[in-house]
């Protein structure tokens, strides 16, 4: 019984909540992927690096060697931040990505001093909390996101950096369909016998906007309040009914070129101001 104790464990951590949910009407066989052993080794290793220390480790290295630039910027974030090529939409400036995909504020919380504070940068552009509120690393109240922020803010205001604290963006319920079905609202019937659009957990219930305007509330009032600059990417691209516009995304969440073109002068105007 105590050899079946860790596969017990292994099997929880790995399979999905669906697979002990109830029977299926059909029997879909399994996929099986090569090597399971590299498979488990993989999940030791992330479990070792849960923040992601390792992520950047390399390019912070060569960059501390590097003289430090009086208009560096670090933007510290998760996917939306990740998938940003500063390079592109901010040419010549010496802009720093830090975004690993699915990251919440604690994790970003332990990277701040190696990804961002000892890369001496005179500003740091933190856009953070959506994937808190879906519960990405575990449940979390609305107390404990804010803590995160604030400390991350208040480690980079001790340290001299000018804090930007970036509005969490509205998402969108996007359907997901069957393969072949056309995507995308307000798109043509899907063809005959495809089925109906697949279910999901849509990204408003995954990330309730009521989550997301209560914490963008507080980071306009504590940017206020301590001195910081609030960013309000969420105004600029929310619709009318409460959700990302149109256009704006190809998932719901993460921004397309569109999206991130409505971004762009937001967050130049804000350094502008900061690095005045």
């Amino acid at each position: 019984m105590k050899h079946l104790v860790p596969l017990m464990l292994f099997a929880g951590v790995v399979l999905p909540a669906s697979a002990w949910a109830q029977l299926v009407p059909e029997y879909e066989p399994v996929r099986h992927a090569c090597c399971h052993s590299l498979n488990i080794r993989n999940l030791a290793d992330q479990l070792q690096d849960w923040n992601q220390l390792s992520r950047y480790h390399i390019e912070n290295e060569e960059l501390r060697k590097k003289p430090s630039d009086a208009r560096r910027v670090v933007f510290m974030g998760d996917s939306i931040t990740e998938l940003w090529d500063l390079a592109e939409s901010f040419p010549g400036e010496p802009y720093v990505n830090r975004g690993i995909s699915g990251q919440t504020t604690p994790q970003m919380l332990v990277r701040m001093f190696p990804d961002v504070i000892a890369l001496k940068p005179a500003a740091v552009v933190i856009l953070a909390g959506t994937n808190d509120i879906s519960r990405a690393t575990g449940a979390a109240t609305a107390e404990m996101v804010k803590f995160n922020l604030q400390a991350m803010a208040q480690l980079a205001s001790a340290n001299g950096i000018k804090v930007v604290l970036a509005a969490i963006l509205p998402t969108d319920d996007t359907p997901v369909r069957p393969p072949g079905a056309v995507t995308g609202r307000g798109g043509p019937p899907q063809p005959q016998g495809l089925r109906a659009p697949i279910p999901r957990r849509l990204n408003s219930e995954m990330r309730p906007p009521s989550d997301i305007a209560e914490l963008n509330a507080w980071m306009r009032d504590y940017a206020k309040t301590a001195g910081f600059t609030y960013l309000d990417y969420h105004s600029a691209l929310v619709g009318a009914d409460g959700m990302l516009r149109d256009g704006l995304s190809n998932d719901g969440v993460h921004p397309t070129a569109a999206g991130y073109a409505v971004m762009k002068p937001l967050v130049s105007a804000a350094l502008k101001t900061v690095l005045r």
